[in-house]
């Protein structure tokens, strides 16, 4: 379903009728929002009393500490009355769900007394979306791994590109990770060095997570949309309701993955394009150029553009260090004259889409530090700004209707008139 909001301007046009269609308007943003996800709270309260009546005569008292490095267990629990014997029976009944001597640096730890310090309850954040949770039972101690009680917020923002969008995010208040977001988002169908211009607008609808009324870091992107140069791109998340697995696909059901991003550098500048008759900079002849070489940092991460299987690692003459992976449908990809490999790339490896493989360096022939980006399809080299890459495994068929209504509501959002795009700011 596609609803459209459009406002007819007369010449004549009075107060009245400009006051009706703001009444109009507002009606819409409202419509809008009663049909959009709603905040969604974790109210799950991992306080476990001993009984009713403690819970109402001792309220526990809370200590919360960020560990140090080096700062080990003992250190920790020893000041709430813990011996040595009683850490080591802590750590034997709590590690088949958790091993305690993996506890790491900067992670926070809460412990909760009652009376006289007795220790009550801990808490050990694990990671972004996991806590461990500990308590004493049964002459013993019991664990188990819970999610954070996370608030999940929807949020929005509408921005015209000016430099670039990192700086347009964080102009509209929100943090540069959220564009690195929707770089990736888009990564297949824009480069975002190259493609884009002063004056492209890009909106997103996301997920903000709150944690003691505090944001903490930003959840799933639901919806965006990046015109760029005069062409929409739109992507919805969807979720399949059998398997849980999600996706991003375009309104007509197309996936935004293709074969291969558009670019193995986030944001690098072209200094180098596909050829067949280039002036080598070193050996000062014409000679053939089969890649693209992209400028950049020492040390700038490089990603594969597809999933894979790493064929060659190793310096190869005037290549340098050098990435070769072998993909489906006869691709091949060549990284060439990087500074180092990343961690576990090397023959036989298996490599996915947007994994890092190694960083810029100036290895072999290179007057400066870039990356020479080749693809060969077929045994053949192809220009990889030029050729048009599939879509890859569409939105299954019998959840098109299903999707297509879910993602009918952002798209009313996006279809809105941008003074209408400014007025739901304030309000998601």
């Amino acid at each position: 379903m596609e609803v459209k909001l459009r406002v007819h301007k007369t010449r004549r046009a009075g107060s009245t009728e400009k006051l009706v269609i703001f009444i109009l308007s507002l009606f819409a943003v409202f419509l809008i929002l009663s049909f959009l996800p709603k905040e969604q709270k974790n109210d799950r309260d991992p306080i476990q009393p001993l009984s009713p009546a403690t819970q109402i005569q001792v309220p526990l008292k809370k200590d919360t500490l960020v560990i140090e490095p080096g700062m080990t267990l003992t250190d920790i629990l020893s000041p709430y009355g813990f011996s040595p014997a009683l850490i080591d029976k802590l750590q034997k009944d709590i590690k088949p769900v958790y091993n305690l001597a993996r506890i790491r640096a900067g992670q926070e730890i809460r412990i909760f007394t009652g009376e006289e310090n007795a220790f009550r309850r801990l808490e050990y954040d694990i990671d972004d979306e996991n806590y461990l949770f500990i308590k004493p039972e049964d002459n013993g101690f019991k664990g188990e791994i819970l999610e954070l009680p996370f608030e999940n917020r929807i949020a929005l923002i509408w921005c015209r590109l000016e430099e670039n969008p990192i700086s347009s995010v964080v102009k509209s208040g929100e943090k540069a990770v959220l564009a690195m977001m929707l770089s990736d988002l888009f990564a297949w169908d824009i480069d975002f060095y190259t493609d884009l211009r002063q004056g492209d607008t890009f909106k997103i609808i996301f997920e903000k997570k709150y944690l003691d009324g505090r944001f903490v870091r930003y959840g799933s992107l639901l919806a965006a949309e990046f015109i760029n140069q005069g062409n929409v791109f739109q992507a919805y998340r969807y979720t399949y309701p059998d398997t849980q697995k999600w996706d991003y696909f375009a309104f007509d059901g197309n996936s935004l993955r293709k074969e291969f991003l558009k670019s193995p550098i986030k944001f690098a500048r072209i200094t180098s394009r596909f050829s067949f008759s280039r002036f080598h900079p070193i050996r000062k002849v014409y000679r053939p150029h089969y890649g693209v070489d992209y400028a950049a940092r020492i040390g700038t991460p490089i990603q594969a553009t597809a999933d894979g299987t790493v064929i060659f690692t190793g310096f190869n003459g005037a290549a340098g260090r050098m990435v070769k992976i072998r993909h489906k449908n006869h691709y091949e990809t060549l990284y060439l004259h990087l500074g180092r490999y990343a961690q576990g790339i090397k023959k036989g490896a298996k490599v996915k889409g947007g994994q890092e493989i190694g960083y810029v360096g100036s290895s072999g022939e290179s007057t400066g530090p870039h990356l020479d980006y080749r693809i060969k399809y077929r045994g053949k080299y192809i220009n990889p700004l030029a050729w048009k890459f599939k879509p890859v495994e569409p939105l299954r068929k019998e959840y098109f209707e299903d999707f297509q209504d879910k993602a009918a509501y952002f798209r009313l959002v996006f279809d809105s008139p941008s003074f209408l795009m400014e007025a739901l700011k304030t309000v998601f």
